[in-house]
C-alpha cells in the first residue's frame, strides 16, 4: 500500500509526540494507589510530626493516601537507602532534611550517593535553631558570650542531640566562625540534652526552635540568638546570630525527594501541590508558627541542597567530626 507523503509526516509526528503524551497521561493519573513517605526518624519526632502534616495535605489534594513509614537510623540514611532502592514511579518518597546533607560528608562509606540518587521534589519549611544558655552564664548577648568563652577556653560545655546531628554541626560552625573553644557533650536525643542545659550541667545548646521556645519564653533558658538569616516571628525580640558573627546562617529544614529517574511530570505535580500549601492561609500560618516556607521549584531545591551539602562539608572537615 502506497503511503502518501502528507500522511507519513502526520504519523511520524504523532509517533514522536507519543512518549510525551504517555508521560503527561501518567502524571495526570498519578497517584492511582497509596504513596509511602519514608521518614528517617522515629514516630513523634519533630520531623515525623511535619511529615504527617505534609502527608495529610497531599492526601487531601491528590485523593490518595500518603502514608508515613518511619525508618529511623544512621541520621536518616537508612530511610534514604530505602527510597534510593525503590522503583522510580512516584510511589515512594523521602522526607529530606538537613541531616541528609550533613551525612554526605559525615558518613564516608554510604551505599548510595545522596546528591546523585535522590531527585529533589521541593522544600517545605525551614526552622531556626536557638542559641540558648543556662541563666547562670554571665552573658546577655552573643558578643558577651564569645568574650566569656575566650576568657575561659574549654570550660564551657556545649550540649547536642548527638554526634553529627544538626544541633552539633550548627554549634561547631559557631565555634569555627567565632574562634571559641567549648567542650562538646553529645546526648542521645534532645530531651536529655535540654534537661541538663536547664539544670546547669552544660552551659549552651543550639536547639531547634520548636523544642526550646517555651523555655526561652519563660526565662528558663536565655535565648541569645536565632541561627537563621532573619529573626523568627515566634521570637521577634531575639536577634540573629549573624548580627554578631557576620555570614553565619543555619537552619533545620524539611522537603521531599524521590528516587532518581522519577518522571519529571510526577515530580512537577508533587511540587505544584506542595507549593499550594504556601498559598493556603491555614497551612501557611501553621508553618509560620515555627519557621518559614521553603518555597521553590525542584531545580531551586536541588541548588539549595547542593549549597547545604557544601556548607556542612566544610564544618564537618574543620571540626573533624566522625561517627562513633
Amino acid at each position: 500500500m502506497k503511503l502518501h507523503r502528507r500522511t507519513f509526516f502526520h504519523l511520524a509526528a504523532g509517533a514522536a509526540a507519543s512518549p510525551a503524551l504517555v508521560r503527561s497521561a501518567w502524571a495526570q493519573a498519578y497517584p492511582s494507589r497509596p504513596v509511602r513517605l519514608v521518614v528517617g526518624f522515629a514516630a513523634g519526632s519533630a520531623a515525623d510530626i511535619v511529615a504527617r502534616v505534609i502527608a495529610q495535605w497531599l492526601s487531601e489534594r491528590l485523593g490518595q493516601q500518603f502514608v508515613v513509614e518511619n525508618r529511623p537510623g544512621a541520621a536518616s540514611n537508612v530511610a534514604a537507602e530505602v527510597v534510593v532502592r525503590a522503583p522510580a514511579d512516584g510511589y515512594t518518597l523521602l522526607l529530606v532534611t538537613a541531616a541528609n546533607t550533613i551525612g554526605v560528608t559525615f558518613y564516608e562509606k554510604l551505599a548510595f550517593n545522596f546528591i546523585r540518587d535522590i531527585a529533589p521534589v521541593g522544600g517545605w519549611s525551614r526552622v531556626p535553631y536557638i542559641m540558648g544558655v543556662n541563666p547562670s552564664v554571665p552573658a546577655k548577648t552573643v558578643n558577651e558570650f564569645i568574650a566569656y568563652a575566650k576568657a575561659n577556653p574549654g570550660k564551657l560545655a556545649m550540649a547536642s542531640t548527638g554526634i553529627g546531628s544538626g544541633s552539633h554541626v550548627v554549634g561547631e560552625m559557631f565555634k569555627m566562625m567565632a574562634g571559641v573553644t567549648m567542650l562538646h557533650v553529645p546526648y542521645l536525643g534532645g530531651a536529655a540534652a535540654l534537661t541538663d542545659l536547664l539544670g546547669g550541667q552544660v552551659q549552651v545548646m543550639f536547639d531547634a526552635l520548636p523544642s526550646s521556645i517555651e523555655y526561652a519564653r519563660t526565662g528558663k533558658l536565655r535565648a541569645l540568638a536565632v541561627t537563621t538569616a532573619t529573626r523568627s516571628a515566634a521570637l521577634p525580640d531575639v536577634p540573629t546570630l549573624g548580627d554578631f558573627v557576620p555570614g553565619y546562617e543555619a537552619s533545620g529544614w524539611i522537603g521531599l525527594g524521590a528516587p532518581r529517574n522519577t518522571p519529571s511530570d510526577i515530580i512537577d505535580r508533587l511540587n505544584k501541590e506542595v507549593k499550594a500549601a504556601f498559598a493556603d492561609p491555614n497551612m501557611k500560618g501553621r508553618i509560620a508558627r515555627e519557621g518559614t516556607p521553603l518555597e521553590g521549584s525542584p531545580a531551586e531545591f536541588a541548588n539549595f541542597i547542593a549549597a547545604e551539602t557544601e556548607k556542612w562539608a566544610k564544618v564537618v572537615k574543620f571540626a573533624n567530626i566522625k561517627p562513633d
